[in-house]
């Protein structure tokens, strides 16, 4: 089996530097590479990655491979991989499976060829390696001794899983760690998502009306941007507390019938699919541009869009026109996947330099605990949320204050007439 499926090998040169600059902005990462640099807590272990292959993605399997570990990685969305840094990768010594605008049969074999490394361990974002893992490749789940999931859909699909009673093996849902939802779902998808739809459309987003469909913790950092850049907010849900959230936020929120429209820019967030259909196409104004923040590219229905338009055309990259029978052009953006991802970057270095981390800890915690741990969903440690954040405070020289001994004491005890 080869050591790398990509692009070009030639693109290593751009790809490095890439990571070489992300890395200056990673100072968790860096600190936990030191400490696996020593203690090689992954001497003689396999670990399979699918997480969007760009170069912060990169940096997490170098810091791996510093701990020892023999890294197989591939993408986990066909357009977000980058050519140069799956290059560097190989370049590395990294065993490396993708490339940008791979077909859904090449995305797949991706992926099928990171499980023949027989990984100990899984870190997934989407849930598509577990997948494989709970369908074609049983063969390979036995010898897993756990992983971690990175994003809420994958999250999903793991809780489903269980509740089937069919997980195969443990795994950690890093994105319901408190330094991954509330910094990363909110402040990296808030900015990432608007960074990838400026860069594409070109276009101003104060005065617009913009429509945030689901009002997670992904969508409360798109409404909470869209805010700041001068927009008129509208949220759509089907929760109800979260709809009451987003009006006390200073949101309109009403059915998503009615916000079809009036909105300029529409952003599903949900993890779930058809947010967007033909009842929504047939009332959107002319010129009303979709994108999709959600992991799969099933939140904007394209079948739906395609049946009604009677042309449609690429007018600018990651843009597609759909002009609709009555002349009303709609567009969608980055073929409904990841907009931050396919038409950008990601999110900022920063932000997924905690977000990574958690799942070098979580990687070591699964592999510390191998055989204790049930086949079943768990939480990320208590101890492992505050080392990542006691560290992303050093590393921001910001100092906090500490619980005296009769602090402690006190907020544990029951009877504070003691």
């Amino acid at each position: 089996m080869p050591d790398y499926l990509i692009k070009d090998i030639n693109l290593a040169p751009e790809g490095r530097l890439k990571i070489d600059w992300v890395s200056k902005h990673m100072p968790v990462l860096n600190s936990i590479k030191k400490e696996f640099e020593k203690e090689k807590p992954f001497k003689g272990i396999k670990i399979a990655v699918s997480i969007h292959l760009e170069a912060k993605t990169a940096y997490l399997a170098e810091v791996l491979a510093a701990g020892g570990a023999d890294v197989s990685i591939s993408g986990s969305n066909p357009l977000s991989t980058q050519d140069d840094v799956a290059a560097a990768l190989a370049k590395a010594g990294i065993k490396v499976y993708s490339w940008y605008n791979a077909t859904p049969e090449e995305y797949k074999d991706h992926l099928l060829h990171v499980l023949e490394n027989n990984p100990d361990i899984v870190i997934d974002d989407g849930g598509d390696l577990v997948h494989l893992l709970h369908s074609e490749r049983q063969d390979l789940a036995g010898n897993v001794k756990g992983g971690c999931e990175e994003t809420t859909t994958g999250v999903l699909r793991l809780r489903a899983l269980e509740k089937e009673g069919g997980l195969k093996f443990p795994m950690i849902a890093v994105n319901d760690a408190m330094c991954k939802y509330l910094f990363d779902n909110r402040y990296g998808t808030g900015e990432s998502v608007w960074t990838g739809i400026m860069r594409t459309t070109n276009l101003i987003v104060a005065g617009k009306t913009v429509v945030v469909m689901g009002y997670g913790w992904c969508g409360k950092g798109i409404a909470m941007r869209a805010k700041g850049l001068g927009a008129k907010v509208v949220v759509t849900e089907v929760d109800p507390v979260k709809a009451i959230e987003a009006h006390m936020d200073g949101f309109a929120v009403m059915h998503s019938l009615e916000a079809a429209k009036r909105g300029d820019i529409f952003i599903t967030v949900t993890g779930c699919k058809d947010v967007l259909v033909e009842e929504h196409y047939k009332l959107m104004k002319d010129g009303a541009i979709m994108c999709n923040a959600g992991h799969f590219d099933v939140e904007v229905n394209k079948p739906d869009l395609y049946r009604l338009a009677s042309d449609v055309r690429t007018v600018r990259k990651d843009i597609e026109e759909f002009t609709m029978p009555d002349g009303r052009k709609l567009y969608l953006l980055a073929e409904g996947r990841l907009v931050n991802l396919a038409a950008g970057d990601g999110h900022p270095a920063e932000i997924m330099d905690m977000s990574f981390a958690l799942q070098a800890l979580s990687a070591k915690y699964v592999l510390e605990n191998a055989g204790k741990l049930e086949r079943r969903v768990y939480n990320v440690p208590g101890h492992i949320d505050g080392r990542v954040a006691n560290i992303k405070l050093q590393s921001m020289g910001i100092d906090i204050d500490k619980l005296t001994p009769e602090q402690e004491k006190y907020i544990n005890s029951w009877n504070h007439a003691e």
